[in-house]
C-alpha cells in the first residue's frame, strides 16, 4: 500500500484505490462500506470500500473476509494480501482523512458533525466507484447514525441502487468486511508512517490505541501540548479530550486590535538584534502555522 502521498502532507486527505477488476464493468456487483479510526482522538479516519461481481460472493466467503475488529494486525494484513492477490473480481478504495480536516470541519462556524462528515465521505466514494465504470447494483453499508435515516438519504441519492445499511454490517456481509479490512489497515499504515516535525514517526512513540479513555493515549497528549500552540496535527483539535487538556494547560490568550497596541517611538524591537544579517523576522514563522499551510491575507 502506496501511502506517499499523504506522508509528504498529512494534512490533507488522500485517495488510494486498487486496480478496477475488468469483470466488474460488465457483470452485476456489490459494494461495500466501512470505516477505521472513527472513534481515536489520535491520527486520520479511514473510509473504505470493496465491490465484487456477484457471482464472486463464494470466493469472497473462501478468502475468509471477516471484521477487521476482531482480527490481529498481522491477521487483517495477510487478508488485505489476499484481496490484492484477487484483483482480477476483487477491487477497493479507500480515502484518509486527516486529522486537521476532521478538526477543521467539526471546528468551523457552520456546524459540520462527524455523522455528516462521514455521510459525505461514504457517497462521495459511491460515486467514485460508480465513476470508473464499475456496474454497481447493490450496496451494504456499516451505518452511521439511524440506519433507516441513512438508507433513506443514500437512496435519495442513488435511486437506481439497491441500497442496505444496517448495524454491525462488517459482521454480517463478507463485501462489507472487505471494506473494513481495507479501512483499517490503511489506517494502521498511515498512523505507523506518521512524520512529525521534529522528524520522530508514529513507530517510535507510545500513544496508546489513540481512544481517549486509553491511558498511554492521554499521558502521549499530555506530553506533547504546547502550552501556546497546542497539540501536534496528529492529534484531532475537535475532540473534547484535547479542548479539556487545552483548557486546563494551556496558555490563556488574548488578542488586541493593531489600534491598541503601544506606540513605539520609532525604536527597534530588542529581538531584531539577534536577526542575521539581512534576515527579516517577520517573515520566519513558527511551526504551528507551516503545519497548517497558513498565510497571511491582505484582503478578506
Amino acid at each position: 500500500m502506496d501511502l506517499s502521498n499523504f506522508e509528504k502532507d498529512n494534512t490533507k486527505n488522500c485517495l488510494l484505490e486498487s486496480p478496477v477488476p475488468e469483470c466488474s464493468t460488465t457483470e452485476a456487483c456489490c459494494l461495500g462500506i466501512d470505516e477505521a479510526g472513527r472513534g481515536p482522538v489520535l491520527g486520520p479516519m479511514v473510509y473504505g470500500t470493496c465491490y465484487s461481481p456477484l457471482s464472486a460472493q463464494d470466493k469472497l466467503k473462501e478468502i475468509g473476509l471477516a471484521d477487521s475488529k476482531t482480527l490481529s494486525e498481522e491477521q487483517r494484513e495477510e487478508m488485505f494480501k489476499k484481496m490484492c492477490e484477487a484483483q482480477d473480481y476483487v477491487g477497493w478504495m479507500v480515502e484518509i482523512l486527516s486529522p486537521t480536516f476532521i478538526s477543521n470541519s467539526m471546528l468551523k462556524r457552520s456546524k459540520y458533525n462527524l455523522n455528516a462528515l462521514s455521510h459525505d465521505s461514504a457517497i462521495g466514494l459511491i460515486q467514485k466507484v460508480l465513476d470508473k465504470g464499475v456496474n454497481v447494483k447493490e450496496v451494504y453499508v456499516d451505518t452511521v447514525g439511524d440506519p433507516d435515516k441513512y438508507q433513506a438519504k443514500l437512496k435519495a441519492i442513488f435511486p437506481s441502487l439497491d441500497i442496505t445499511v444496517a448495524k454491525k454490517a462488517d459482521a454480517t456481509y463478507p463485501i462489507v468486511s472487505g471494506a473494513s479490512i481495507c479501512a483499517k489497515v490503511s489506517r494502521d499504515h498511515a498512523v505507523k508512517g506518521w512524520k512529525f516535525e521534529d522528524g520522530i514517526s508514529g513507530e517510535d512513540l507510545a500513544y496508546g490505541s489513540g481512544y481517549p479513555s486509553d491511558p498511554a493515549t492521554k499521558k502521549f497528549m499530555a506530553s506533547n501540548m504546547d502550552p501556546v500552540f497546542g497539540f501536534p496535527q496528529f492529534v484531532r483539535f475537535s475532540w473534547s479530550t484535547a479542548s479539556h487538556i487545552l483548557e486546563k494547560e494551556a496558555e490563556i490568550m488574548e488578542w488586541e486590535d493593531d489600534e491598541d497596541e503601544e506606540d513605539t517611538g520609532g525604536s527597534a524591537s530588542l529581538l531584531t538584534f539577534f536577526n542575521k544579517k539581512g534576515e527579516d523576522s517577520r517573515l520566519q514563522r513558527h511551526r504551528y502555522f507551516k503545519e497548517r499551510n497558513l498565510s497571511s491575507v491582505a484582503v478578506l
